[in-house]
């Protein structure tokens, strides 16, 4: 791994939707603000639905001392909110945002047409010129609305031309999958840091449900060794650990420019993969 460009590791949180899941999610930033993350994101319900959520999240964490990259979209928020969030996190001493397309909010169908990330790249770049480091998404394993795995490169390449700096990955569970994704890319004239996504095993069921809605693939021997568990739930996470620990593992040993956990408001199962891996002493951000 190139010694003069250090890994990022960050952690992905998600706007509680009461008072309980808000306390509950302030203890589990202080605990793993101490693994010493890079970066914090928080993302962005469909349509913005989470937009003022979101903003509070951001903005509270960072004045707790962490660094914060908020995500945006287009998907039901018109150009001057975004406009406007952009002006509030600029003031507020954010320096880094998760650029996406999002997803409109139910019902609202063919009555909204999507914006492209690419489009929100682009806006981003002429109101603030280069002030914020950018992420985009991209999908080792395509995007499930995408024609084909060239399109779904060429889209993310797009959002690249239009002033992406880095990109993190859908999750997944089979590394050979992002090397291969991540050669393709090269190919095509994509050159920024590819960072893969990371989602812990805390529950098959739940598991399934959103891989079969994101089109990530749980392998058969993975799959069926999940559900051999059934209801002993501390066996499965034990496996989970062990089984996301060695991916990350792989995935470090082999180049990938750092990780990004998406932990679902949770911090013993991260914690436990990033001491495993000791990821506290390559943290730029480590705690000494």
């Amino acid at each position: 791994m190139d010694s003069s460009n250090p890994s990022k590791f960050s952690i992905e949180f998600f706007p509680p939707r009461s008072e309980e899941g808000e306390s509950n999610l302030d203890a589990v930033h202080a605990e793993l603000s101490g693994l010493g993350p890079d970066f914090f994101s928080v993302t962005y319900g469909a349509g913005g639905s989470t937009r003022s959520g979101t903003q509070k999240l951001v903005l509270k964490y960072q004045q707790a001392g962490s660094e914060l990259a908020p995500h945006l979209s287009f998907g039901g928020t018109d150009e001057e909110q975004i406009r406007q969030l952009l002006n509030d996190y600029k003031a507020a001493g954010i320096r880094r945002v998760v650029a996406l397309r999002g997803d409109l909010p139910s019902g609202m169908g063919a009555a909204v047409q999507h914006r492209y990330a690419s489009e929100l790249v682009e806006f981003i770049r002429q109101e603030t010129g280069d002030h914020f480091t950018i992420d985009v998404a991209c999908y080792p394993e395509i995007h499930p609305e995408s024609n084909s795995y060239a399109s779904d490169v060429k889209f993310f390449k797009q959002k690249v031309d239009a002033g992406a700096n880095s990109a993190i990955t859908q999750y997944f569970y089979n590394p050979d999958a992002y090397f291969r994704f991540v050669d393709y890319c090269a190919a095509a004239g994509i050159d920024i840091p590819i960072v893969p996504g990371i989602m812990p095993i805390t529950n098959y069921a739940n598991l399934a449900r959103f891989s079969a809605n994101s089109g990530a693939e749980i392998p058969r021997w993975l799959s069926k060794r999940l559900q051999s568990f059934g209801d002993d739930k501390d066996s499965l996470r034990g496996f989970g650990i062990d089984v996301v620990t060695e991916l990350c593992d792989d995935l470090l040993q082999g180049g990938a420019p750092g990780l990004h956990f998406y932990s679902m408001n949770q911090s013993q199962n991260i914690r436990q993969i990033w001491n495993n891996l000791t990821l506290s002493g390559q943290s730029q951000n480590a705690k000494s």
